[in-house]
């Protein structure tokens, strides 16, 4: 291990992304990894950027030759990963690594990575803020928020209690404040 892992984790629509966003945008150090995934682009994503864009036959390859520090298929033929190669890339220039992964990457991360990592769970307010989001969106059909819901709540019950910090996030601004604490002390910690 050479460096320092940041990794937050949630279910679709809690708002781990923004919280990352918000934090990229205070640490010059820190770096996002893009993860993999098998999945087509959606909208304007481009690859190398919001994710490596892998078929579901190459990334079975890549699995297969070890090339993942953690991979899951959330879906049928819907591969999400971390490459070792996109974390030998960012500790090579030095910076911190930040993830925005699902809830079970984010188990596997802080198990791979161990002390090196601080894992934070963020937390919709509850189901009902949670469907809100997601309609909110409106880039999900009704069949894909139900099957977002239903991931949701079995990504609750299994990472209660296994993360360094969880996160309700409900009024942005305590949410912000609640990473800045749970980053800062990280850092000046080890």
């Amino acid at each position: 291990m050479q460096g320092k892992v940041i990794i937050f984790s949630a279910p679709s629509g809690a708002g781990k992304s923004t919280v990352v966003s918000y934090l990229l945008s205070r640490h010059p150090e820190f770096e996002f990894s893009v993860s993999a995934t098998s999945r087509a682009p959606r909208g304007t994503e481009r690859d190398g950027v919001e994710y490596y864009f892998i078929d579901a036959e190459r990334f079975r390859r890549l699995i297969a030759e070890d090339a993942f520090v953690e991979y899951e298929e959330v879906y049928h033929d819907r591969f999400y990963g971390t490459l070792k190669s996109e974390v030998e890339r960012i500790w090579a220039k030095g910076n911190v690594i930040v993830f925005d992964v699902d809830v079970k990457g984010g188990v596997n991360l802080k198990r791979y990575f161990g002390a090196c990592a601080r894992s934070v769970l963020i937390l919709p307010p509850g189901m009902d803020v949670l469907e809100k989001r997601l309609r909110g969106r409106g880039t999900d059909s009704e069949e894909a928020i139900r099957e977002r819901l239903a991931k949701a709540e079995s990504e609750l019950a299994f990472a209660r209690g296994r993360f360094d910090c969880e996160i309700v996030n409900d009024r942005l601004e305590d949410t912000f404040r609640a990473a800045d604490e749970a980053v800062d002390s990280f850092l000046h910690d080890m």
